[in-house]
């Protein structure tokens, strides 16, 4: 017979290992917790547009609405001018790689959000563009990191395992995304 206080050391021991293993096979998944609650801050500058924004997006905890807005807003679709609400676990991804990158600079944006509209427009042109594409879902952004090599940047997002990387030297962009973790 098992008593009851032998259970609840079990329970316990049961659930640290398991927490324990996640944090081992999702490591950009304890970088991401190991935010707290202190201030995170991003800066874009829109290549399309030329809108530049520098905000602190989560503070005292939480994440702050005002600056999402803007960020959802700066991270549009810009060709069919429709804005989505970006995955928080995007940006927490690109503050990772900024920090990483050791950088202040602002992320030059090539593509955020993308209306499945003009995801099939850039599909019909080039081969390089996912028919389910993450960018549709608000997961995931093309970038360049002025003052910093594009292979080192791809590698600090490979490192970080995170989410998909994809690198685009050609265009001199990475991709990044929150789905699985993979790369091309």
């Amino acid at each position: 017979m098992v008593r009851r206080d032998d259970s609840i050391s079990r329970r316990r021991l049961l659930g640290l290992g398991a927490a324990a293993a996640t944090m081992a096979l999702a490591p950009g998944l304890a970088m991401a917790r190991d935010f707290g609650a202190g201030a995170r801050s991003l800066a874009f500058l829109n290549l399309h547009t030329g809108e530049r924004l520098k905000t602190t997006y989560f503070e005292g905890g939480d994440y702050v609405p005002g600056a999402l807005g803007e960020i959802n807003h700066i991270l549009r679709d810009f060709v069919v001018n429709e804005v989505a609400p970006m995955d928080v676990r995007l940006l927490d991804l690109l503050v990772a790689l900024r920090t990483k990158m050791q950088s202040t600079e602002p992320f030059e944006i090539i593509s955020g959000y993308r209306s499945p509209q003009t995801n099939a427009m850039l599909r019909a042109k080039s081969n390089g563009v996912a028919k389910h594409s993450l960018h549709m879902k608000a997961m995931a952004i093309d970038i360049h990191l002025p003052g910093r090599d594009l292979a080192s940047l791809r590698n600090a997002a490979l490192d970080l395992q995170m989410g998909g990387v994809g690198y685009y030297p050609s265009s001199n962009f990475i991709h990044v995304d929150v789905g699985p973790v993979r790369h091309w």
